[in-house]
């Protein structure tokens, strides 16, 4: 028996992760719902995966746009269909309600 220590220079980890002791890595520490600080190891960002913390929303002007285009694009809440949503309403409203209440072809 050798007196050496051991190789530690085994192959690469996975997902580019760098070598160490794990128990080391610096920890995320957000508050959880029990009131204790988290566990789980931090990203660079100092937040596990799971608090990574909440998106700031889109900054630029050009953001906002791509923003709202993203929002609108099967047209369901537009101003036109909100328009029609609203005129149906209003017919709703003023008819009797036993016509409102049973399905066409039903007494």
């Amino acid at each position: 028996m050798s007196s050496e220590t051991p190789n530690t220079t085994h192959g690469p980890l996975r997902n580019g992760n760098p070598r160490g002791n794990p128990h080391a890595a610096p920890r995320c520490g957000a508050h959880t719902r029990s009131g204790t600080a988290c566990r789980q190891p931090a990203m660079p960002n100092g937040k596990c995966r799971l608090h990574g913390g909440r998106s700031t929303g889109p900054r630029t002007d050009a953001g906002r746009a791509a923003l709202a285009a993203a929002h609108t694009k099967h047209g369901h809440y537009g101003a036109e269909s909100r328009a029609f949503l609203a005129a149906i309403e209003a017919l709703l409203q003023g008819a009797p309600a036993r016509s409102r209440a049973t399905p066409p072809g039903r007494k």
